[in-house]
């Protein structure tokens, strides 16, 4: 590992590969964040042909962001180095207001984002230190505590693209974007269930676990086989689409007529990709251990184009 110094900010420990691909991308911030998106958040990508040309790189500027803060627990070798990436954010994230990004690609584009859109830098600094305190302990006691923390990343995530088109004001649409951030989160975890469980690691909150006798050893040996799993699957799989359906229903109100204004409609195309995990899921009799869900879902893109159509997810 290498520890670098780019403009007057310390730098996170990289590899030499990941050095150069950083370097080179300081020339091209926005196609590196788009290409960072799309290898690593399929989902988010599918949805950018439906966000206005000139938002565009400020979405992925915010996509890469999420993907670069989300990905820091699994690409670090202990917690002290990870602390060094999220300081490393926060001291980007400062540097804004001096006009002085350092020479980082993600950093860039974010800064050239900010300029360009009210982007609140206290959502930004939320997400850090959301994604901070995971490096220590990612286990959650509670479905609140997982709740809270869905709330301070995917959530948190969806105002910052609310922002973009000057919405971030409208309660309706910002009630709507926390169920359907938190109901994200959710539904990802258990469909990344296999890989942390693999990395010693308990998504599924405490108290749903223990209700339904689940022994977190037995899952990380044994898998679907584990005792009780299934049933702390589909426990937080019916949390999750209650939040779906709660952000759906947001849109009953307030003269919406249950449909998602055109404008924001970008935004809120997430939920098309919830669903669809949910769904297959659910197929899976609540079997998170399926080696089918870890497949791209082909049907994805064309549901994310009727989501944008009929103005619903």
């Amino acid at each position: 590992m290498t520890f670098r110094y780019i403009g007057n900010l310390r730098r996170l420990p990289l590899s030499r590969r990941c050095l150069s691909t950083i370097e080179a991308g300081v020339e091209r911030p926005d196609q590196y964040c788009a290409d960072l998106v799309r290898k690593n958040d399929y989902e988010s990508f599918l949805v950018s042909p439906f966000y206005p040309t000139e938002l565009r790189p400020a979405y992925f500027a915010l996509k890469a962001f999420s993907v670069d803060l989300a990905t820091v627990q699994d690409s670090v070798s202990n917690p002290m180095i990870g602390q060094l990436r999220m300081q490393f954010w926060r001291d980007a994230i400062k540097s804004f207001s001096d006009g002085s990004p350092p020479r980082h690609p993600i950093a860039l584009a974010l800064y050239d984002a900010c300029q360009r859109t009210h982007l609140p830098a206290y959502h930004l600094k939320r997400i850090i230190d959301a994604r901070d305190a995971e490096l220590y302990s990612s286990d959650h006691l509670t479905t609140d505590s997982l709740t809270a923390h869905a709330e301070a990343t995917s959530s948190t995530l969806l105002y910052l693209l609310l922002s973009l088109f000057s919405a971030s004001s409208s309660s309706t649409l910002s009630h709507a974007a926390s169920h359907l951030g938190i109901s994200q989160t959710f539904a990802t975890l258990l469909r990344a269930l296999p890989f942390h469980a693999a990395n010693g690691r308990m998504i599924i909150p405490a108290e749903l676990t223990a209700k339904h006798g689940v022994v977190q050893e037995d899952v990380f040996r044994k898998g679907a086989d584990a005792r009780g799993i299934e049933d702390a699957v589909f426990e937080l799989a019916t949390l999750a689409n209650d939040h779906l359906q709660t952000a759906r229903s947001m849109f009953k109100e307030d003269g919406f007529e249950g449909k998602i204004p055109r404008a924001v409609m970008p935004v809120f195309m997430a939920g098309a990709s919830v669903a669809s995990i949910l769904a297959r899921l659910e197929k899976a009799n609540f079997n998170a251990f399926e080696p089918g869900l870890q497949l791209r879902d082909w049907k994805l893109p064309w549901r994310v184009w009727k989501s944008y159509y009929v103005r619903m997810f």
